[in-house]
């Protein structure tokens, strides 16, 4: 048995004994060519969890060669058994959904309850592209002027290529993989290098659901765009799907331009969240902490900027803090933690540096603000008010749990401090009056709002941002959609 002082993750080692450490390929785990591999770590110890097969630009070929050679067998599988692997994986993930969440864990630090809650959501995209496979619309009718007929089809756009994120390492793929499977895509995915884990346990799932070889491939890789770069110069790879940052995805629309290749990006995010002096500040609370802690922070949808009305702010914020004190900092697998490490140690600096160059511009520290001197990637929960609207912690993404409070007066100051940001990913605005509700989103430039609600994200609803937030909708009636292309036909 393995000694603990040595090793604080010794219990874990034989859950993670199942996962596949190679690249997945043609429906197997199988070693990169060059044999290289690189560490996946726990962020709460530093400790080596597994060594991971590296892939390289060949295998990203040999992966694209495996994934046209099934391409139009796939196409051509029936709606109906395309969707019974994703209902079979689904049922797997559940079967399995204990172990995926500890291995989550393990991977990127969150707390346990935040990847269990991720396994369900994750897991319900695809049962939700089961069901989407077999109702994929087309219509027939009469030309408007009499001179034939129209029928619109729609048919799989092709070779798919998705790169996801660390910070959900299962739902991000999903959101992907669901649709382009149901639409009768073939799809590659290169998972972020910090959680590849995972994946790479799904893709082991989808093959024994009876996913044929070469229809997914999961590429893990510490050299992201010497991988990415070929495939999508590759004019084979039709689709290209991308969840992460904004430079990095202003870059990827531009390398996808050159072969004219369907975009969709889910990218950076800045969202503000509305406090009205009439909200209902118990409930406005409990919705300011779920947005702004769920994932430890780290979520696009985060809660980043808390606007609250002045004759409520002090009330709002002094319960907000209070909530947050009683976070309990810690390892994101004991049992009594409910804010785990951030993912890297990159990660924390960043946040760190934010909330420094904060209060050196005049923030007040409620809560928090100095990380662990602890070993691992530790920052504990901060509250900040009285922050000038053009620090830079309010115009920037914090990733990380660090409550940003400013207030306002009116209603149209409100939402010009909203606006006020190149993103438009999600927005959230607590309010009891109905008319100020609808007015407010719709004036809010977001792809997404919630009114008096903290957690947004739905499998049934679609999914994305306006602005530098990025393009295309995943998730809902419309995910599928982003993975087909629509075909007239002209009849006499």
């Amino acid at each position: 048995m393995t000694d603990t002082s040595t090793d604080p993750i010794a219990q874990y080692r034989d859950l993670l004994a199942t996962v596949p450490t190679g690249l997945w390929i043609n429906g197997d785990s199988v070693a990169a060519s060059s044999t290289e591999t690189f560490s996946v770590d726990d962020p709460a110890t530093g400790t080596s969890l597994l060594h991971i097969a590296d892939a390289t630009p060949d295998d990203a070929n040999t992966a694209l060669e495996s994934a046209l050679a099934v391409a139009d067998e796939w196409a051509d599988t029936a709606p109906r058994a395309r969707s019974e692997i994703l209902r079979g994986t689904f049922e797997l993930i559940r079967e399995h959904a204990d172990d995926m969440a500890m291995i989550m864990t393990l991977e990127m630090g969150k707390a346990l309850p935040d990847s269990v809650a991720e396994i369900n959501y994750g897991g319900e995209f695809l049962r939700w592209f089961a069901e989407e496979a077999v109702r994929v619309a087309g219509r027939f009718t009469k030309s408007p002027g009499g001179t034939g007929r129209i029928m619109v089809t729609h048919a799989p756009v092709g070779v798919a290529f998705a790169i996801t994120p660390w910070n959900f390492p299962l739902a991000m793929g999903t959101r992907k993989i669901g649709p382009a499977l149901a639409a009768g895509c073939t799809i590659i995915v290169k998972p972020a290098h910090e959680t590849p884990l995972t994946m790479l346990y799904l893709a082991k799932l989808f093959g024994e659901a009876g996913l044929p070889a070469g229809v997914l491939s999961v590429l893990p890789t510490s050299k992201s765009s010497e991988v990415s770069t070929p495939l999508i110069a590759d004019p084979r790879v039709r689709k290209i799907s991308f969840t992460g940052s904004t430079p990095v995805g202003r870059t990827l629309i531009g390398q996808a331009a050159e072969n004219v290749q369907r975009t969709s990006m889910e990218l950076g995010g800045n969202a503000p969240f509305l406090v009205f002096d009439d909200a209902d500040v118990d409930k406005a609370v409990e919705g300011a902490f779920a947005a702004k802690t769920r994932n430890g922070g780290e979520a696009c949808t985060a809660a980043n900027r808390f606007l609250v009305q002045e004759g409520v702010a002090e009330e709002f914020t002094a319960a907000l803090t209070e909530k947050m004190k009683a976070m309990v900092l810690g390892r994101g697998y004991d049992s009594d933690t409910t804010l785990g490490p951030m993912v890297s140690v990159k990660q924390q600096t960043s946040i760190a540096k934010a909330v420094s160059k904060a209060v050196a511009d005049g923030a007040r520290v409620r809560l928090g603000a100095d990380p662990a001197d602890d070993a691992g990637c530790f920052y504990p929960a901060t509250v900040l008010d009285q922050v000038p609207s053009d620090a830079e912690i309010v115009c920037n993404e914090i990733f990380g749990p660090v409550a940003v409070i400013s207030t306002f007066a009116s209603e149209d100051e409100a939402i010009a401090a909203a606006n006020a940001t190149e993103y438009g990913l999600a927005a959230y605005l607590y309010t009891q009056d109905l008319d100020r509700a609808l007015r407010v989103a719709d004036k809010i430039e977001s792809g997404m709002v919630g009114i008096n609600r903290g957690v947004i994200s739905d499998v049934a609803a679609p999914f994305g941002g306006v602005k530098q937030s990025g393009i295309g909708r995943e998730g809902g009636s419309e995910g599928i959609y982003e993975y087909l292309t629509t075909k007239y036909i002209a009849l006499t």
